[in-house]
């Protein structure tokens, strides 16, 4: 039986828009049958491309998709669950800020229109977790119903010891809506990848995991070459395969 835990983070620029012509043509290279359960472009607005073939992860991203027009792509989704913010601790987005529009918007959605709620997605710093504490103190009579948090890290062993505290110190089911390794070593980054797929994939407190990630150009410095997901002529790197297609997975 297939495990579906992995969300396919599709960047926005993969789609075709003015002035960008994407490849959209390479989101029917997506194996929808395999372990691949839902898609995320960090907007609030489909991926054309994707057609109904899985569920999308509308993200209120900053402080912009709390307003019109994208406020109302959010709340007039079809899409069950919704990501609330990504990184606010490196945003300059205060957890009272955060906690304010929470009860103001992100309730309501969830009270009014039946959707689930992703919460704060923060850095595993001591700052994002400092961050994150204080925003869960502020809502915590309307928490969301998912728990939401980032991994960047060379050590697979680490990253599991990290999940494993945000489990302990919090009862939601996490969804981890970015990982990767930012090691420059490639057999490392394979290996980071395998191990943490499979011990998410077994892991009944987790509810959904995306690999950082399937676009064609570096978004920075940080993340490591070999970790990308797409090449910069749109096809998938051999990595990607083996995410869409492999369960558990297995090192090359």
């Amino acid at each position: 039986m297939v495990v579906k835990k992995r969300c396919l983070l599709w960047d926005w620029t993969n789609s075709s828009g003015p002035g960008n012509p994407g490849v959209p043509w390479a989101m029917d290279s997506v194996n929808f049958n395999g372990p691949i359960s839902s898609v995320s472009n960090w907007n609030a607005w489909v991926p054309p491309e994707l057609n109904g073939r899985a569920p999308y992860r509308p993200m209120i991203h900053l402080e912009e998709e709390l307003k019109a027009p994208k406020w109302d792509w959010v709340w007039n989704s079809d899409q069950p669950i919704v990501q609330y913010f990504n990184e606010p601790d490196k945003n300059n987005i205060s957890p009272e800020r955060a906690a304010q529009a929470w009860y103001d918007q992100m309730v309501p959605l969830r009270q009014q229109r039946g959707k689930k709620l992703v919460g704060p997605a923060i850095s595993s710093d001591e700052n994002g977790k400092n961050w994150l504490a204080d925003f869960m103190n502020r809502v915590s009579d309307q928490p969301p119903d998912f728990l939401g948090i980032h991994y960047y890290g060379t050590d697979g062993n680490a990253a599991i010891r990290y999940l494993e505290e945000m489990h302990s110190k919090y009862p939601q089911p996490i969804v981890v809506s970015e990982i990767a390794s930012i090691d420059r070593n490639v057999g490392s980054v394979y290996n980071f990848t395998v191990q943490l797929a499979n011990f998410m994939d077994k892991a009944d407190w987790i509810f959904e995991y995306g690999f950082f990630g399937c676009m064609r150009n570096l978004a920075d410095g940080f993340v490591s070459p070999d970790a990308q997901l797409m090449q910069a002529d749109g096809h998938f790197t051999e990595l990607m395969w083996k995410l869409q297609n492999e369960q558990p997975m297995v090192p090359p």
